[in-house]
């Protein structure tokens, strides 16, 4: 695998990482979240906003390391395996519960919703891509 190409795809992650992140603001609004939150109880309300808050904060770091630490993660450490294997498999298994978990029976429906729902699931599968080549790069099996 030719590594400029390697890292040219790790800095687009991190952008990705980044833009997802800033787009990630909108689902609340978009998904109405305080209005169907209301009837939970407040502590239930509370850990599913300090749940998506980390998600949020962990997909931002995604991005701050990938950018930052382009070479780092290409280097062939344990840490670089280790980090390149877990954003692969974070993003791996986001895949999955889109698909095998998540009841989108009420989900909003129209073009702009499923253009969006698309271009999610194609960036979740670049990440879960990028990732991996790393993983396999660090561990020269490619």
């Amino acid at each position: 695998m030719n590594v400029d190409l390697l890292r040219i795809l790790i800095l687009l992650a991190g952008i990705g990482h980044i833009v997802l992140c800033v787009g990630s603001l909108l689902i609340p609004k978009v998904l109405q979240w305080k209005q169907h939150l209301k009837a939970l109880q407040p502590l239930l309300r509370q850990m599913f906003w300090t749940y998506a808050a980390y998600i949020l904060v962990i997909n931002f770091c995604f991005g701050i390391v990938s950018l930052a630490g382009t070479n780092e993660l290409l280097s062939g450490s344990f840490l670089a395996k280790s980090i390149t294997l877990f954003i692969s498999i974070y993003w791996l298994t986001r895949i999955g519960i889109q698909f095998f978990y998540f009841d989108r029976t009420n989900a909003p429906k129209g073009a702009i919703y499923t253009l969006g729902e698309t271009a999610l699931v194609l960036l979740f599968v670049f990440f879960t891509a990028v990732y991996l080549l790393a993983f396999l790069y660090n561990n020269a099996w490619i």
